[in-house]
Formats: structure tokens, C-alpha cells, sequence
């Protein structure tokens, strides 16, 4: 890690500079522990494209420059801090609708996006796969 980055992030900017194994990235995704802002509601989310994306941050300097973006940085912003895999595997399906994990949307050069496809949330959600198991 170099700084503060959480290995995540790391991962995020080696794959955004064509470096590093896709699947390591969704790997290490699924163990890192990541801050979900709420929204009085629920988990913050914001749809885009048809999906739901649940939105998650690596730390709290990437969480504060979101609640800055957004015009919240004058007070507190309430978050869960959960597994990478608990959002994928538990909270995108409860969603009942196409949905992803969006990380550090408001890093420039350091957000990504895990869309719902086989191999990132689980193959009954994933829009590349059909109702019986086949490849869509």
C-alpha cells in the first residue's frame, strides 16, 4: 500500500492503469471492509443505466470527499462499515432489482464499478445469466 490507500484502492488504480488481474481486484473487493454512507432510508444508493448501485467508500478521506461533493461536509454523515461480499452476496439481491456496488465515486481516476454479472453478485441477480443457469 502506498499511504494511506487501503489495498482496495490500490487495487482500483492498477486496474484503471490496465494493470494487475481482474479477479484479484473482485477478490479483494469481497474482503475489504467498506463505509456505506446512509441515507435516513437505508444504504446510500443512486440508479444509473437501468442499476441500482450501492455506493461504498475504501476509507473515511474517500467517504469525506463524497459527503463534500454531495454539499454534506458541514456535519456528520452516518455510514455501515461492511465486508465487500456482505453487499454482493446479501444486500444487492434483497435489492429485488438490477444492482451493483459503485466504490469512491467521488475520487477522480479512482472509482469503479462492480456491475451485477456472474462472478461479482450471485448468479440468481446477475443480468448475464439466465433464469435457468445459462449464459445470457
Amino acid at each position: 500500500m502506498t499511504g494511506t490507500r487501503t489495498e482496495l484502492a490500490e487495487r482500483i488504480a492498477d486496474t484503471r492503469r490496465g494493470l494487475g488481474d481482474p479477479r484479484a481486484l473482485v477478490g479483494e473487493m469481497r474482503r475489504s471492509v467498506l463505509l456505506v454512507p446512509m441515507d435516513g432510508e437505508g444504504l446510500w444508493s443512486a440508479r444509473s443505466g437501468g442499476v441500482r448501485w450501492v455506493c461504498a467508500f475504501t476509507d473515511e478521506t474517500a467517504l469525506a470527499r463524497f459527503a463534500e461533493v454531495r454539499g454534506f461536509a458541514d456535519r456528520s454523515l452516518e455510514y455501515a462499515a461492511l465486508l465487500g461480499a456482505r453487499i454482493v452476496d446479501e444486500i444487492v439481491p434483497g435489492l429485488e432489482e438490477p444492482a451493483g456496488l459503485a466504490v469512491d465515486i467521488a475520487t477522480e481516476d479512482g472509482s469503479m464499478f462492480f456491475p451485477p454479472v456472474a462472478g461479482i453478485v450471485p448468479d440468481g441477480v446477475a443480468l448475464d445469466v439466465a433464469p435457468d443457469g445459462s449464459a445470457r
